[in-house]
């Protein structure tokens, strides 16, 4: 593993800044920061010492570091678990596959609980040794009962604004995306409230109308949750949530591209709908996924693994995915995405409307956050802050 005081310089290879593509072009990482993106030529008149370490990545794909907003697990750890060391280790093994930065997502639990989870989780933070863990991502408890998917509906309860208070105050300041049903009564007084603390609110698991909506639109909520999931569907007699993300360009969306929680063709009609900047690739991977051996569980209940998604045993209900970044990229150029298009979804654009400053991109004076992928989209290297924890040459 390399300490990020090093100097890298990946060449060879086809970048992927974030705004552009170019080939046959090199990273100069210096200090933990990009320092340069030159060309071949101009590798071949630079001189490095020994001080530089040189990486030939042969043509591969040089990368901003994936970025997960929505993942509630991964290799047989989770936020279910409520452990410091169980995020921890989801870090470490995120990294390992293309992965440098990402929201450990909660489920709803009763209150005492919850605060206890949110305390363990945050005090993960700054104790990482892979992705970096931006912040937390709570799905709920303030959602609509009628859309919930696998969460239990004891744990969902009407906005009160004191319970946020208290969940703001387990975090420390540090949920970055909340996930809320735009229809629920006061939620207006909660958007804003969420707007003084800098939290990014996603309309999902939610009943809304068009109009509800419209009227969160108006509060600051402009991204969404898993779109086209756990919530209310496109009709003809009202656009609904579904219809007002793809309507509206201010919107926002999470897409899951594992091929079954979303048909690919719809991606096209996405791709005709939206900016290419407004949609964010998740995962909402669930505790087992890439875990190589059962039984498994998901929510503290146990699931099986069919179609790519992962189903609750005891009634057959789809529980979440078991797709991973480098997974869903592929996927989605499959489905007619250009490979550009699909970086900035899985790097960027969470960047972006997540306000994360100085990742996401390959350019100077940004975090040296680098996933080197090939052309079978197979991960080669991986670098978080210039260390390389990943190195597949090694």
């Amino acid at each position: 593993m390399l300490s990020s005081n090093h100097s890298v310089c990946l060449y060879n290879g086809t970048v992927f800044t974030g705004f552009a593509t170019m080939e046959n072009c090199a990273v100069l990482v210096e200090d933990g920061l990009v320092s340069d993106v030159f060309s071949q030529k101009r590798m071949e008149q630079r001189n490095f010492d020994n001080s530089v370490k040189l990486i030939n990545v042969e043509g591969a794909n040089i990368a901003p570091g994936f970025i997960d907003t929505h993942i509630h697990g991964f290799c047989g750890y989770g936020t279910e678990d409520g452990k410091t060391e169980s995020i921890l280790a989801m870090s470490r093994l995120l990294a390992e596959n293309g992965v440098t930065a990402f929201n450990p997502t909660l489920y709803p639990e009763k209150p005492d609980q919850m605060l206890k989870t949110i305390r363990e989780i945050t005090a993960a933070m700054g104790r990482e040794e892979g992705a970096r863990i931006m912040g937390l991502h709570l799905e709920g408890p303030f959602i609509s009962p009628s859309r919930l998917g696998v969460q239990k509906p004891e744990t969902v309860q009407p906005v009160d604004l004191n319970l946020m208070e208290q969940l703001c105050e387990a975090a420390d300041g540090h949920i970055v995306n909340m996930t809320v049903a735009p229809e629920l009564k006061h939620m207006r007084e909660l958007a804003l409230f969420c707007i003084k603390k800098g939290i990014v609110l996603q309309a999902g698991h939610t009943n809304a109308e068009y109009e509800n909506m419209l009227e969160g639109m108006q509060t600051g909520i402009l991204h969404s949750t898993h779109l086209f999931n756990a919530m209310r569907r496109l009709d003809h007699r009202n656009p609904n949530a579904v219809g007002a993300v793809l309507i509206h360009p201010e919107m926002s969306c999470e897409i899951i591209a594992d091929g079954y929680h979303v048909h690919p063709h719809l991606f096209k009609l996405l791709l005709r709908n939206k900016s290419i900047d407004k949609i964010v690739l998740i995962t909402d991977g669930l505790k087992p996924t890439n875990q190589k051996e059962g039984p498994f569980f998901a929510n503290n209940e146990e699931v099986y693994f069919k179609n790519n998604v992962f189903y609750r045993k005891s009634d057959d209900v789809i529980a979440g995915s078991g797709l991973t970044m480098i997974r869903g990229i592929q996927n989605l150029t499959e489905a007619g995405f250009s490979l550009e298009d699909a970086v900035k979804t899985a790097s960027s654009n969470p960047a972006q409307i997540m306000r994360y400053n100085n990742q996401g991109a390959i350019i100077p004076g940004h975090f040296a956050d680098i996933t080197v992928f090939d052309k079978n989209f197979k991960v080669q290297y991986v670098m978080i802050g210039g260390r390389i924890v990943k190195d597949l040459k090694a």
